[in-house]
């Protein structure tokens, strides 16, 4: 077996510890800063206004192309779905409908229809 000390994993975890100590160190001193709490916010505050300037570019790009923005794809879908939902409820209306107009008024049996007493004409004859 490996003596510990010798062992490079063991060494290379330690060395790694190390580093990540030293490196974590530094990390929040820097953070700590004013400094880099101003850089940060600047730099979040440029993404977001380019971020804004591309979806405004693009925008106008599919306006050309004549395609949908996301914003009209969202409200298409928005639409859909309220058109599904009102379906669906005329959908439940008319099968109720249906449903009711198939029982019998009054909690009795439907009546029977009478039996039929004119006999079809023979084959041959005509009405």
């Amino acid at each position: 077996m490996a003596d510990k000390g010798n062992d490079p994993a063991v060494i290379w975890q330690t060395m790694i510890g190390e580093m990540e100590k030293g490196f974590n160190s530094f990390a929040n001193q820097a953070m700590a800063s004013p400094e880099f709490s101003k850089i940060m916010n600047q730099a979040g505050g440029a993404a977001a206004g380019a971020q804004k300037q591309f979806g405004e570019m693009m925008e106008k790009y599919l306006l050309s192309m004549n395609l949908p923005s996301r914003a009209q794809l969202v409200g298409m879908a928005e639409r859909i779905q309220a058109i599904e939902g009102q379906l669906n409820e005329i959908k439940s209306l008319l099968q109720q409908v249906h449903h009711n107009s198939l029982a019998p008024e009054g909690g009795y049996g439907m009546t029977p229809r009478p039996p039929r007493t004119r006999q079809p004409p023979p084959e041959g004859e005509k009405k």
